[in-house]
């Protein structure tokens, strides 16, 4: 009997855990509705048009907001400023949508807060038949706690960048697997270092290690997920000590602001003219950019310009970042 109780009591509350997590997304998705309706002055339909719901769940969202005061002259809800701040985003970067984490303190880590919502984000996103691109970094691996599992047919995971010469848990191969792993999907890898010596090394392993089929895959992508680094940050380079510190002089010199993909770029999303963008084992920047969904997960003080970069390099369709990276972002645009 005992433990027939104990049992009953962690279904409840797993239950309890669920049913808090949809009324949060409830929740949200109204305010997010009455913003629309009562500051931009949006239409119900085309409301629906950009949430994706149908004009009578609308209707009954801002029914819903008047009944509980949300609604009065302005609408008052602790989520008004993430939800300005979203919409912000998405008009100033033409982003199909913004997510952003609250943060407890301005000076608190930014990754956990952006994993949770990565991560649920991702739960909802991912669908059966869908071929998904993904990249590595510490803020993609924390999300992996955050994402519900659930058996996806026909889904597909692939690597979109060599792997590290040292064996770590944050490494494209291992997050790469994992998140296969959470769907039920299969994982390809890239088995290579993430940069090679020369451009011919670079040929010679795509076109005679079976690499090119990675590659091919990667012209068909329903959706990329990935990350950026900071230049000024270390740990950019410590990731395998593919670089020495007068590679980052360089690149710094030349005006870099952040990678992706190892894939180095400038304030306005450039490439920069560097030996290491054609050394690098990733997928190229064209290939990422023809799939429809392009999901840019980041945050933090030190990533500011990379995440301005980024927004011209790949042009993302989601990004999801902290209020107070989304702060320094809107801040920065066009300065």
């Amino acid at each position: 009997m005992g433990r027939r109780r104990q049992g009953e009591s962690e279904h409840g509350r797993a239950e309890a855990s669920e049913q808090v997590v949809n009324e949060s997304r409830t929740d949200r998705l109204r305010i997010r509705a009455a913003w629309m309706y009562f500051v931009e002055q949006m239409t119900q339909n085309e409301i629906a048009d950009v949430l994706g719901v149908g004009r009578v769940t609308i209707v009954r969202m801002l029914a819903d907001a008047r009944s509980r005061n949300e609604v009065k002259i302005t609408i008052e809800s602790e989520l008004l400023e993430i939800v300005r701040l979203e919409r912000a985003l998405e008009k100033t970067f033409g982003l199909q949508q913004a997510l952003v984490a609250p943060l407890s303190d301005p000076n608190a880590d930014p990754i956990p807060a952006i994993a949770a919502k990565t991560g649920m984000f991702l739960s909802d996103a991912m669908k059966s038949g869908m071929r998904v691109g993904v990249g590595w970094g510490v803020t993609l691996f924390h999300t992996l706690p955050f994402i519900s599992a659930k058996s996806l047919a026909d889904f597909s995971v692939i690597s979109l960048l060599g792997g590290v010469g040292v064996a770590r848990r944050v490494n494209p191969a291992e997050f790469a697997w994992r998140f296969a792993q959470i769907f039920q999907g299969d994982g390809y890898l890239m088995p290579t270092p993430a940069v090679v010596d020369s451009v011919e090394t670079k040929i010679a392993l795509v076109e005679r290690c079976g690499l090119q089929e990675i590659f091919e895959m990667a012209d068909a992508l329903d959706a990329v997920l990935l990350s950026v680094g900071g230049i000024a940050s270390a740990t950019t380079f410590s990731r395998g000590g593919f670089l020495k510190e007068a590679d980052r002089e360089a690149l710094l010199a030349r005006g870099a602001v952040g990678d992706l993909l190892f894939h180095f770029y400038d304030r306005n999303g450039d490439l920069v003219d560097h030996p290491v963008n054609s050394h690098v084992m990733s997928v190229d920047v064209d290939r990422l950019r023809k799939a429809p969904i392009r999901i840019l997960t980041s945050g933090g003080a030190e990533k500011t310009e990379a995440l301005l970069g980024a927004m011209n390099l790949i042009a993302p369709t989601v990004l999801i970042t902290d209020e107070e990276s989304a702060r320094r972002m809107l801040a920065g645009h066009g300065a």
